[in-house]
């Protein structure tokens, strides 16, 4: 069955306004750390959606986290069912959205490259 362009997007956007508190309220996993939602991409076909996340703390944080997610996910997936009534839920899955591990880099190392800045203008005069 084929759906229109636009509803692949409305649902994605829909399960995140589900998925985000339900994470923050519901569950109580202890290897989920500090999580964001940052967006979600439903495929054309409604059958998976994929849950990009930001894992605060460094890999090993990141990595459990990654793994309460998992586990999580069908209960995200019954949460998701009982809100949103889709004929077909999507199956649930948790990746780590690596562009704001990235952005988080870039901004770390400039921070540095400013402080070396100003310690060397400070030096200087």
């Amino acid at each position: 069955m084929k759906t229109s362009g636009r509803r692949p997007q409305r649902v994605a956007e829909a399960i995140r306004e589900v998925v985000a508190p339900f994470l923050q309220k519901n569950v109580r996993d202890p290897r989920i750390g500090l999580v964001t939602v940052t967006r979600v991409h439903a495929t054309p076909d409604l059958q998976r959606a994929v849950v990009y996340v930001a894992v605060h703390g460094d890999d090993a944080e990141r990595e459990r986290t990654l793994e309460g997610l998992a586990s999580a996910a069908i209960a995200v997936r019954h949460e998701v069912g009982q809100k949103l009534r889709l004929r077909v839920v999507p199956e649930i899955v948790f990746e780590l959205d690596k562009g704001v591990v990235h952005a988080s880099r870039i901004a770390s190392v400039l921070a540095q490259l400013r402080s070396l800045e100003r310690d060397r203008e400070g030096g200087a005069t």
